[in-house]
């Protein structure tokens, strides 16, 4: 067992079998153990890879996007500069290299992050130091300097998730609990849950469903300030409009694995269900779509023929299989998807709206 994992055991012997979100909140957040407060997860000696670390063309089209959004609201000042779980920075720092030439653009945003990771805020620190960064706990927490610009990458998909499996009429919740002493996975009875109604027109016996209030709650709090001072947010992730199975993981080194295997040591994950996230903000949202239709409308092909001048060899091929790897439907172009929330002037370069 790993340490969080006896800590786990020992508060179920005591207290009773936890929810799946109980769960992954303490394996990704306890303050002593907990896999985003005690690492870097990021990059090929850790346990996986985002898009700003495979290509710098991503930050990039994601900074012009946002200031394009910027300009058709004429040009606020101040307005926040925003992201959510920033990684080692690497995002943000693209996008800002690729805003410098935007007259005023820099001089009136207030760059604010939100970030829980010691760890990660050192590496986020050092990647933006001439920018001085203000970094928060929470959304909530966020500067209130105007219009909100907002980017969250891979953010939603580690908010925890309460799990159900359809029985009858009702739900039994899929809980963790012991079994001859080691975490596993139980089912409580059969309840019947009043927010979850609606959900009987679209599944059946058998069927598992997924919730997460933690999602629902942090897009609440980006949508109404999008509503109430404007703006927009930008959210890119695994999932679709509307979910239905069971899509909690755990990666480690670059492979998933048993969730309950290693508490506290490898990432959890579950898919994010963008239509929920849009029914909770009180601002209008986009549709939903694929990551690599969203890069190609925004024009990431041309900008790979511009960094490609000049490469030859490794480099070349590096830089190819990079623009691949985000825009292919076979690898993160299909999978990865993109949804903003906007004001009244509508969504940013690239999207539709609903």
């Amino acid at each position: 067992m790993t340490p969080l994992a006896e800590i786990l055991a020992r508060q179920i012997a005591a207290t009773g079998p936890m929810t799946v979100a109980e769960y992954m909140a303490a394996c990704l957040m306890h303050p002593r153990h907990g896999y985003y407060t005690t690492r870097d997860p990021l990059g090929a000696a850790g346990d996986f890879i985002t898009a700003p670390e495979i290509s710098q063309m991503f930050g990039e089209l994601i900074g012009l996007a946002l200031a394009q959004s910027w300009i058709e609201r004429d040009r606020p000042d101040p307005f926040a500069l925003a992201e959510l779980g920033s990684g080692r920075g690497t995002l943000m720092a693209d996008a800002l290299r690729a805003t410098r030439a935007v007259p005023g653009f820099h001089g009136a945003m207030r760059l604010a992050l939100v970030e829980v990771s010691p760890p990660l805020r050192v590496a986020q620190a050092r990647a933006l130091a001439g920018y001085a960064p203000t970094f928060c706990d929470t959304v909530e927490a966020l500067p209130d300097a105007g219009p909100l610009f907002l980017i969250a990458n891979e953010f939603f998909d580690a908010l925890p998730v309460r799990q159900f499996l359809r029985d009858g009429e009702g739900w039994r919740e899929r809980m963790v609990g012991l079994q001859d002493g080691a975490l596993g996975f139980a089912l409580a009875e059969v309840t019947r849950y009043a927010e979850l109604e609606p959900r009987l027109a679209d599944t059946g016996p058998g069927h598992m469903i997924e919730t997460s209030g933690a999602a629902r709650a942090v897009a609440a709090t980006i949508g109404d300030r999008i509503a109430s001072r404007g703006g927009v947010a930008l959210m890119f992730d695994y999932g679709q409009d509307g979910l239905l199975g069971d899509t909690f993981q755990a990666v480690r080194g670059h492979e998933k694995e048993n969730p309950l295997a290693r508490p506290g040591q490898a990432d959890l994950t579950a898919h994010v269900d963008f239509g929920a996230l849009a029914e909770a903000a009180p601002c209008a949202a986009s549709t939903v779509t694929p990551q690599g239709v969203w890069l190609e409308r925004l024009g990431i092909t041309d900008r790979a023929r511009t960094l490609a001048r000049g490469l030859t060899g490794t480099e070349l091929e590096t830089h190819v299989a990079a623009h691949r790897r985000l825009t292919h439907p076979e690898e993160m172009g299909h999978l990865f998807k993109v949804m903003s929330f906007h004001d009244e002037i509508g969504p940013p370069p690239g999207l539709e709206a609903r």
